[in-house]
């Protein structure tokens, strides 16, 4: 029987999840952590984020756990607020002493709790874009599976171009990676013939959009870069249409959820263009985070945990010891290289048990990463937005 896990436990503070039911493990668990949000502005993918980290501890241990030890997962949602945030990452590090964190999610919160995780010589697994993050003196000590703003931005123009878009305007919520994205987005339309016709940065708490729209209208674009979250997005698509603008409109996927499709009439959102990494739909670790879920299209997000999980038990596993340092050391080792590809960490630790390489790529497909830690590269999604649902209309 697993863990009994209340309402207030999800949504309150932490849920904490020890492994339960099973005898016999050698040692005392692994403590890992996630941070994810549970709620806040990114509320539409913490829930299933933290379903999935659950679900593959679970399996994990169910199996025989790592190193003769069960994996206790500890999550903790943030709100996607930076504040408390690294309220989150303090319990974790200095009283579950967790060798690891999983699923930050929001770019904010990555960035104020990855000192706290360097210093303490903790790996922190993000699902982050900006460029910024993985600029910071981190050691080695950020692994990021989510492509980073400049990967992002620049196959966003690139759509754009193919689209033909000729002057695009921005309107970006203050984030991290709102004037990295921005600028690379109009380096690439510059060359492809397009312009970057300006660009507003906004308070995304705000209740109303209509001056920094009113500005946006006035440089007469054809497209509008709406660089949002989900709360901000349907505010902002609203008042565009109400304020006559009929050009296209682009978004990424996270803030164009369906929650905001459900919440406007069809008229206002039809032929609003999104985006967003694509998992590896081919993968049997896809297969899995679908069957956790009970959904034919599970988000990015929700794959790249899945992913964040299995990296860390199979790089303790061969490291043959449960620390941040030794996760640190051979990350690398278990999912790039010429070993065995494998997919489930389940099979990989019965490889490495036999003393194999192996070479994992998972949900969120290869996970090759730069000396910096980013991911190497990944398909994205593209979508439209139609009847008040989002329908593909190609992965690349």
């Amino acid at each position: 029987m697993g863990p009994t896990v209340s309402r207030r436990a999800v949504f309150g503070g932490s849920l904490a999840l020890p492994f339960l039911g099973r005898s016999g493990f050698a040692a005392a668990p692994i403590p890992l952590g996630a941070i994810n949000p549970l709620t806040g502005a990114g509320g539409a993918y913490g829930p299933s984020m933290a379903k999935v980290a659950q679900a593959l501890t679970a399996r994990i241990n169910s199996t025989g756990g790592v190193l003769g030890r069960s994996i206790a997962l500890d999550i903790e949602d943030d709100q996607t607020n930076p504040t408390v945030a690294v309220e989150a990452a303090h319990k974790l590090i200095d009283v579950n002493k967790v060798v690891a964190i999983v699923g930050t999610w929001a770019s904010s919160v990555t960035t104020a709790v990855a000192p706290l995780c360097w210093q303490s010589h903790t790996m922190l697994f993000c699902t982050s874009g900006a460029d910024s993050i993985t600029k910071l003196p981190h050691h080695g000590y950020i692994i990021r599976t989510q492509p980073n703003t400049y990967l992002q931005s620049g196959r966003a123009a690139q759509f754009l171009l193919q689209h033909g878009a000729r002057s695009v305007f921005g309107l970006s919520a203050q984030t991290p990676f709102a004037v990295d994205s921005w600028n690379r987005l109009a380096a690439v339309l510059k060359t492809g013939g397009a312009s970057g016709a300006g660009d507003i940065i906004y308070d995304p708490k705000q209740i109303s959009f209509r001056s920094e729209i009113g500005k946006a209208l006035a440089a007469k674009p054809d497209t509008l870069f709406l660089n949002s979250y989900a709360p901000d997005l349907e505010i902002l698509l609203r008042e565009t249409y109400q304020a006559g603008f009929s050009g296209n409109r682009f978004t990424f996927a996270y803030a164009a959820t369906d929650a905001v499709l459900q919440a406007l009439p069809a008229s206002v959102t039809n032929g609003l263009w999104s985006f967003a990494p694509s998992p590896d739909v081919a993968s049997p670790a896809y297969r899995a985070v679908q069957a956790i879920l009970g959904i034919n299209d599970p988000d990015p997000y929700s794959c790249q945990i899945y992913d964040h999980v299995s990296l860390v038990v199979l790089a303790i596993a061969r490291a043959g010891a449960a620390s941040g340092v030794a996760i640190h050391d051979n990350v690398r080792k278990i999912s790039q290289g010429t070993g065995e590809k494998v997919s489930d960490p389940v099979a990989g630790l019965k490889l490495l048990a036999a003393g194999k390489e192996i070479n994992y790529e998972g949900a969120s497909g290869p996970c090759d990463f730069t000396p910096s830690g980013d991911i190497v590269s990944c398909k994205f999604l593209f979508q439209v937005a139609e009847n008040k649902h989002n329908k593909t209309l190609f992965i690349s």
